[in-house]
Parts: C-alpha cells; sequence; structure tokens
C-alpha cells in the first residue's frame, strides 16, 4: 500500500488516499484503466499493420518505431515473435531491394536482432560510401597535398639553391637579376614599339592568370585546377567537350 501511494499520480493519491486495504485499492484501479486495453489494441493493430520498412529514412526510426508500437501490442495481451518481426520486415522493404531481401532471407536469420545489426551495419557502410564519391568524384584528380606545394617553392627562394654556387644571389635570383637588368635596358630603348610589345605580353600574361583563377578549367570544366596542370581522365574530358557542343543541355 504505501509502494502504491508513493508511486500513484497525484491526482489518483488524494483520491485513493482514505483506502486502508491495498486489494481495494488494486481493484479500483484496476477497473478504472482495464477500458484503456480495448482502447489502445484497435489504434496498435491499425499502426502494425501499415508499418512499413521502406517508408522510413533510415534503419533507426523504424526500428524505434516498430518496438513502439510492439509493446503496445503485448501490453494489450497480444503475442510477436521473432519470425513475425522478421516477416513484416522482409515484406515491406522497397520494390528497388527486391534481390537484396532475397539475400537477407537466404542468410537465414533466427532473431530479428540479427537483421537489424546487419542492416545498421550496410547502411552505416552506403553512408561512408556516399561520402567519399561526394567529396571527389570519379575521374577527378586529387588536390595536390602542401607540403608538396611548399617543398617545391622553397627551394627558389632563399638559402641553398640547386644551381650554381650557394646564398641568397646563386641560382635563380642571378637569373632574375640578370632578367631585370635586361628588362630595364629594354625600357631604356627608345623603340616605342619594343616597349609596346613588353607591356602587351605582361598584360596578356595577367589576364590570363586571372581568368585561370577565376574560372573553371577549359579542358574538363572543373574548378581548383588550371587547363595545364589538367589530370582528368580522356573520357570524362570527352563527355565534357560534347556536351558544351550540345545547346539547352545543362552539362
Amino acid at each position: 500500500l504505501i509502494f502504491l501511494r508513493h508511486h500513484i499520480d497525484d491526482d489518483l493519491r488524494y483520491e485513493y488516499l482514505t483506502i486502508e486495504n491495498p486489494l481495494e485499492l488494486w481493484q479500483n484501479l484496476n477497473d478504472r484503466f482495464e477500458h484503456l486495453k480495448a482502447v489502445v489494441l484497435p489504434k496498435a493493430l491499425n499502426d502494425w499493420s501499415q508499418l512499413r520498412f521502406q517508408d522510413f529514412k533510415t534503419v533507426s526510426e523504424y526500428n524505434f518505431t516498430l518496438f513502439k508500437i510492439v509493446s503496445q501490442l503485448k501490453m494489450c495481451g497480444e503475442v510477436i515473435t521473432d519470425d513475425m518481426l522478421l516477416e513484416k520486415t522482409y515484406r515491406t522493404f522497397h520494390a528497388s531491394n527486391v534481390l537484396l531481401q532475397q539475400q537477407y532471407r537466404l542468410h537465414g536469420f533466427k532473431k530479428y536482432r540479427e537483421l537489424i545489426g546487419s542492416l545498421l551495419i550496410a547502411e552505416q557502410n552506403n553512408e561512408l560510401l556516399m561520402q567519399n564519391h561526394d567529396n571527389r568524384p570519379t575521374g577527378s584528380a586529387p588536390l595536390p597535398e602542401v607540403n608538396a606545394t611548399s617543398s617545391h617553392f622553397g627551394g627558389r627562394g632563399r638559402g641553398r639553391g640547386r644551381g650554381p654556387g650557394r646564398g641568397r644571389g646563386s641560382g635563380r635570383n642571378q637569373n632574375l637579376l640578370g632578367l631585370r637588368n635586361n628588362n630595364s635596358m629594354k625600357w631604356k630603348n627608345p623603340d616605342t614599339k619594343q616597349r609596346q610589345k613588353w607591356r602587351n605580353l605582361g598584360q596578356s600574361m595577367n589576364d590570363e592568370q586571372t581568368q585561370n583563377r577565376k574560372g573553371n578549367c577549359n579542358r574538363c570544366g572543373m574548378e581548383g585546377h588550371w587547363y595545364r596542370t589538367c589530370h582528368t581522365a580522356k573520357h570524362w574530358v570527352d563527355l565534357y567537350q560534347a556536351s558544351l557542343k550540345e545547346k539547352d543541355k545543362r552539362i
């Protein structure tokens, strides 16, 4: 009697506070809530008949809803076995997964938890597979590593170089110095056509670099690299070039 009174709802506690016999309290509660089974059972049976595995986006959502309905049926006195759970899952697979459903049947699961465990593992592997595919589509070249790029340009700066001699004035720096001297001499040339030629050449190089940075690769249409550094497979390049010739179609 003390246990019932401590764990009963507050509204019911004041209503049955004067009852001293625990059997009488139990009978009163049973008479009051016995009809709830008759109310819950039809809805639970309807939910069980409408439950389909293909209506859920994830296996976890289907498993949660399934056991919620099963608990209501068991509370109302219905018997739910593992064979019923397995058959319910097999019959409600999506129509596009007929072959997959047959493979799970041939596996011969005896317990529902074994089937749901295999479905959860397969779902997780499929998610990882789709993430790897979305990060780098088929035929695209991997992005260059940061360390490789740094080392490539690092050898051209200060310190030891690959050319003859060491220090800051060796190798490429000497070539740059000579190029600057030659440029300065050419700029002093009074010939206007020569100066215009060098000016147009520098302007065209700057325009090409700016266009390559802002736009896509002219060979495959992807971002992140230029035409000269494109390593996309040839069949993808052919498809992209063919799509450019077609009008009113999305690339």
